[in-house]
């Protein structure tokens, strides 16, 4: 049951004395940031939320609202994965790389803070994906409370729903780097045009959206009950311009729609 569970949660909170929340604005990081203000008090809780080039703006911008709004904490650090070749050049194991820069970063200011411990917001459902930055964590002692108690994300969304969170219905977003197979290098200027083509997108009322970027093609994930919309007359061709006017040649729709990792599948 997800109300046991959640006793489980603060259990395991209560016993962490202190913590830095790991804070990127989305459903799992303001569950956790609630329940760690609830168990532990203002004080002994400092929500951080990263910005560079893979995060688009107005999700930095909606994690300090979001964090305002629970009374928490906050502050605002700057990361440069692009300046790592490792991450810039795009291995299958570009999160390991990425999440060392953040976790790496997040772990000083606690230290200077003289917060225990630092926390982030996987949850039980990203055991089985490939989540090579879950690595890092482990590696630099980041505790997992929402994975520990065995949370998954719809048990995360009901709870944060009946808690009047406004992110329990919130679209997943994993950062823009996810949009680039896998040995394609990331650059900023192809970073921009991938959050600007999603804004965009964003912006006709499709809420789930992803675009894969392969060089000239874009290839644009929806939810499928939303793909018949997206393929209409009207709205095709509004998209068609636009991603081309961005830099695209080619412009397609996934007919699998949105799933999480789907670059992932070249893996295997």
């Amino acid at each position: 049951m997800a109300a046991d569970k959640l006793e489980r949660l603060r259990d395991i909170v209560r016993g962490l004395e202190s913590v830095l929340v790991a804070f990127s604005g989305g459903v799992d990081s303001t569950f956790l940031l609630k329940v760690c203000l609830d168990v532990l008090g203002r004080e002994n809780v400092l929500a951080v939320t990263a910005e560079s080039e893979l995060y688009p703006r107005e999700e930095v911008e909606g994690a300090r609202t979001l964090a305002e709004s629970l009374g928490a904490r906050w502050r605002l650090i700057r990361t440069d994965e692009l300046c790592n070749e490792a991450f810039a050049s795009n291995p299958p194991e570009r999160c390991y790389y990425c999440k060392m820069e953040l976790f790496s970063k997040l772990k000083e200011i606690a230290g200077e803070e003289g917060l225990k411990h630092v926390v982030d917001g996987s949850n039980a459902d990203d055991v089985g994906d490939w989540r090579p930055g879950m690595r890092a964590a482990e590696e630099l002692g980041i505790v997992s409370p929402l994975k520990e108690a065995g949370l998954g994300k719809e048990e995360i969304r009901k709870l944060s729903k009946e808690m009047g969170l406004p992110t329990w219905d919130k679209p997943s977003m994993a950062c823009l780097a996810s949009r680039f197979p896998y040995g394609h290098r990331i650059t900023p200027e192809e970073l921009r045009m991938v959050g600007e083509a999603e804004r965009f997108i964003r912006g006709l009322g499709f809420k789930q959206v992803r675009v894969r970027h392969h060089g000239k093609l874009a290839r644009i994930e929806v939810e499928p009950s939303g793909i018949e919309r997206l393929a209409s007359a009207g709205i095709r061709e509004r998209v068609a311009r636009k991603l081309k006017e961005l830099g695209y040649t080619w412009v397609t729709v996934d007919l699998q729609g949105y799933r999480t990792g789907s670059m992932n599948e070249a893996l295997s």
